[in-house]
């Protein structure tokens, strides 16, 4: 009887998780670059933990630690990298990458450390010193990992190398980075991403269009169809769980009667 009420409690908790990433999703649904999250869960028999990107095993790499009864595991929460539709803007410097890739750009955190994340999200203008940020107002990096400073008098372009001509002169080359396997990556923010050891950089495949942008991967109906299970499921735990402790108390009195 112990061992349902632990496989309700731990369904409830993994159905919790799952709705909290359901929740993002719809909420980023209209964010620039936002590739969305998934969950994963697992029911078993003889696993108590399962290790997942623990770098003491490797990352990519799993373990299994001990025994225990039947329930349910939360697994790791991934990132869902497909393209997400492409929105027509006209503005030049909004930009969407074709193909597997992200552009890179430098992040400075509020202690005022600087760091290269990477993102899909195109979404750039010049500031007040004419250098090239993105929405939050992080540099965009060149290929030699240099930020990018442009005449904001003169006229630009963008072509689909990442190459910026002004009045018609090569001044800048966008950096476009890509990674071997992405389960090397870790999400920074909504639409940032940073590797960790292991990750490999290959050469890129996509292309630059310029007055377009990347939107959500995020397709609203079928999360909304996602949330509406996972609340049943969630549920019918709860319904378990109040069972259990219903036939449990039941158990005891009777038990005290002897």
């Amino acid at each position: 009887m112990l061992k349902g009420l632990y496989t309700a409690y731990t369904g409830m908790l993994n159905e919790q998780n799952r709705m909290d990433i359901m929740t993002n999703n719809l909420a980023n649904a209209s964010t620039v670059g936002f590739k969305k999250e998934g969950s994963t869960s697992q029911s078993f028999n003889s696993i108590l933990a399962y290790k997942l990107k623990d770098s003491s095993v490797g990352l990519g790499r799993s373990e299994n630690i001990g025994a225990n009864p039947t329930r349910v595991k939360i697994g790791e929460n991934y990132t869902d990298y497909p393209q997400g539709s492409f929105r027509v803007t006209g503005n030049t410097f909004d930009l969407a990458l074709t193909d597997s890739g992200f552009f890179a750009v430098e992040f400075t955190n509020k202690a005022g450390e600087t760091s290269t994340k990477y993102t899909r999200a195109g979404n750039f203008t010049l500031n007040k010193d004419g250098y090239l940020v993105t929405g939050d107002g992080d540099y965009v990096l060149d290929t030699a990992n240099r930020i990018i400073k442009l005449d904001p008098l003169k006229e630009s372009a963008v072509l689909t190398d990442g190459t910026i001509t002004q009045d018609g002169t090569h001044v800048a080359k966008i950096q476009i980075a890509d990674f071997e396997n992405y389960d090397y990556l870790t999400r920074y923010g909504e639409t940032y991403f940073e590797p960790v050891e292991g990750a490999k950089s290959v050469a890129s495949r996509a292309e630059i269009q310029s007055g377009y942008l990347e939107m959500a991967n995020v397709q609203v109906v079928s999360e909304m169809v996602n949330m509406i299970s996972i609340t049943r499921q969630y549920e019918s735990n709860q319904k378990i769980l109040q069972t259990y402790d219903s036939s449990l108390e039941i158990a005891v009195k009777e038990l005290g009667k002897v």
